[in-house]
């Protein structure tokens, strides 16, 4: 017992499922304040998530959760190695639009990798835009933060224009919908999870999910990015580089993002990029999921599923009565809720260890 409740990722779960569970009770609160017939029944419906509509709710949310994962995967690994990649958003709205446009551009090429090449350059270019704020923080000491989120903007209101200029569809107010040889492969899953978006995507996710925390913690590399983040001092003294260690992660937190953003717009025949002058909702959730997760890749997958879950359990939630502006409020407490999975683990960590110190001093007395 006493090693399971020092051990590092049990306290980590720990912290994510107690965060959950409050959020879930602040957000039973809100219902029963604006709906107090339908709260309890609606409560139910959002804790049973896909499985209220049968397969196709579940194909639902792996679908949704597949981008999920992609760009709290780029968060994560970002934090991991000391660098905040605010820009995550910047990055899978570049990545959404290059992939699209490579789709209806690219019908030359041979059907069955017309949307590998397409979300491929669509990471490319997302890795691209990542290596702007990577170069500033590394050789000029501009923090990321800001220069993130500046990129960020220029990013949705250059998407904006690029459409007009190029795939714009006046009946739809944004791109064309994709050509139907550069979708993504359904591989089955569709006669397995009927009615849903569900594709091959979701394998990849959590394929390069499972390659990050190779990447992370088993090899050399990896060691010296988490090296940098944990005391930057003492990898250059050690003799790492950390300036360019500091612009390879921007490049490869800004691949998973822009990969991210392809694969979300290539999973249907009705996805398009609508011009706006908000972010893409899935962009939200990346902070949330990469803190749900403690910024563990591996715990990015859990994470993402749990969001992209309670998403689908939420818009259910509407026949019960809730309009869709509460159903996002109640969505969002609940991952607002999640950002506190950090303060809960130090919280139990201290805790755990402050008792079994004064054990240990009172059986040495």
């Amino acid at each position: 017992m006493k090693r399971l409740l020092l051990n590092k990722g049990f306290n980590s779960f720990l912290a994510s499922l107690v965060s959950v569970i409050c959020g879930l009770i602040i957000g039973l609160v809100i219902m029963f304040i604006f709906n107090p017939q339908g709260a309890w029944d609606g409560f139910i419906i959002m804790i049973q998530g896909g499985f209220s509509d049968s397969a196709r709710g579940i194909g639902n949310v792996l679908y949704y959760a597949t981008s999920f994962i992609l760009i709290g995967l780029s968060v994560s690994f970002s934090f991991q190695t000391g660098v905040f990649n605010i820009g995550a958003i910047g990055q899978f709205t570049i990545g959404s639009f290059v992939t699209i446009y490579v789709a209806h551009h690219g019908t030359w090429l041979p059907a069955p990798i017309q949307w590998l090449v397409a979300i491929i350059c669509g990471g490319i270019v997302g890795a691209l835009w990542g290596i702007i704020p990577g170069v500033m923080k590394a050789y000029k000491n501009v923090n990321e933060v800001i220069s993130c989120i500046m990129m960020n903007y220029i990013a949705m209101y250059l998407v904006n224009q690029l459409i007009y200029d190029s795939l714009y569809d006046n009946s739809l107010v944004g791109t064309r919908y994709v050509p139907t040889t550069s979708l993504m492969p359904r591989v089955g899953l569709d006669k397995i999870f009927p009615g849903s978006s569900v594709n091959l995507g979701f394998f990849i996710a959590l394929l390069v999910s499972v390659l990050v925390y190779i990447l992370l913690y088993k090899t050399t590399f990896g060691f010296e990015l988490r090296a940098c983040g944990f005391n930057p001092n003492a990898a250059h003294y050690a003799g790492v580089n950390e300036k360019r260690n500091i612009v390879l992660v921007m490049i490869i937190a800004g691949f998973l993002a822009g990969l991210g953003g392809g694969i979300l717009h290539l999973s249907s025949i009705s996805k398009y990029y609508k011009i706006s002058e908000v972010f893409l909702n899935e962009t939200n959730y990346a902070i949330p999921i990469a803190l749900l997760a403690n910024t563990h890749p591996i715990g990015v997958i859990a994470s993402g599923i749990f969001i992209s879950y309670i998403t689908v359990g939420g818009t259910l939630m509407q026949g019960q009565g809730f309009p869709v502006e509460t159903v996002d409020m109640i969505t969002a407490v609940i991952i607002y809720f999640a950002a506190f999975s950090l303060v809960f683990k130090q919280f139990f960590t201290r805790i755990t260890t402050l008792k079994f110190n004064k054990a240990n001093k009172k059986r040495i007395q």
